[in-house]
């Protein structure tokens, strides 16, 4: 009787501790969740374009970007041309998001009467928390460009594939705080004709950009391609000859809707092709053009039935 009220007490004593030491695994095991759930880096910069090139952003699945960018001409013709306003190259674009980690794109720019497509793809997403996490971002990404002014001598048998160009690029990107933003972006371009036997039809390039963000809405942006000097060929110079290195710095302003990104560059085209290997203007002597580049978004298919 007595080993029975004994057995009984205890019993009364220990099932408090033992609720407690349950409550305290389910803590620590909620807690071990939530430090186990991976969280990806969201709005490394504000659009898919960072001034002339693509930056590491897509738009998302079923979601299409409407692009119009402009370039006046050089600031330094002076007021008679009025400062470069009285020129103007434009471009306009379409991007569409297929997935939320490929999206795919066409434009149609005046400088040299281009035409262009691309695609862009998520290889990596940088993350933190769970298995697997990165601390960078990866996408790849390949244009195709075709240029169509009339041909220099017609009478010469001329080929349609001459007008062709191609551009690949891998964008490494990372968001170190809600401020700043950097990447780089190794790129090669390809030219299946080139004016001269010394000019290369193959061309490398590193580029790096960056983001600070002033405030909520703005954001100020830098852009620099520097071309390699590697070549394929004996005799051939790694660069077109008179070209320099592609620079740009300029701001974001998001306005519910749109993105209106305003820059100044050296740059006159506004595809890879040509801001990385045919840029001219020093920029450093006034051969800036003033720009803009405007992006409205537009749903086109509902987010319940978007691929994940």
């Amino acid at each position: 009787m007595k080993k029975t009220f004994l057995v009984t007490v205890l019993s009364f004593c220990l099932l408090p501790h033992l609720f407690a030491q349950d409550d305290l695994m389910k803590m620590l095991e909620e807690e071990s969740k939530k430090q186990k759930k991976k969280e990806f880096a969201t709005a490394t910069f504000k659009t898919t374009r960072l001034i002339n090139g693509q930056s590491i952003e897509n738009v998302a699945a079923g979601v299409l970007d409407v692009k119009i960018s402009h370039r006046f001409g050089m600031v330094n013709r002076g007021a008679y041309e009025f400062f470069g306003l009285d020129q103007a190259t434009m471009r306009m674009g379409l991007d569409y998001g297929i997935s939320n980690r490929l999206m795919v794109g066409i434009g149609r720019s005046t400088y040299q009467k281009q035409y262009d497509a691309y695609y862009k793809f998520k290889l990596l997403r940088q993350s933190s928390g769970g298995r697997g996490s990165s601390p960078i971002s990866i996408s790849a990404t390949s244009s195709i460009m075709l240029q169509t002014l009339k041909w220099e001598d017609p009478k010469r048998q001329n080929y349609y594939t001459s007008r062709i160009s191609f551009a690949h690029q891998l964008i490494i990107a990372r968001k170190f705080s809600e401020a700043v933003s950097l990447q780089l972006m190794p790129s090669y371009v390809h030219y299946n004709l080139v004016q001269n036997a010394t000019d290369p039809n193959d061309i490398f390039a590193l580029g790096a950009g960056g983001r600070i963000k002033l405030s909520k809405r703005l954001s100020f942006n830098v852009e620099y391609y520097h071309e390699l000097p590697i070549s394929f060929v004996a005799g051939q110079d790694y660069r077109l000859p008179g070209t320099r290195n592609s620079l740009a710095v300029g701001f974001d302003i998001e306005t519910g809707g749109h993105v209106f990104q305003l820059h100044f560059t050296n740059s006159t085209g506004m595809t890879e092709k040509t801001f990385i290997t045919e840029t001219t203007g020093d920029f450093f002597k006034g051969d800036i053009h003033f720009g803009f580049n405007l992006s409205r978004v537009f749903t086109i298919k509902n987010k319940h039935f978007r691929k994940k």
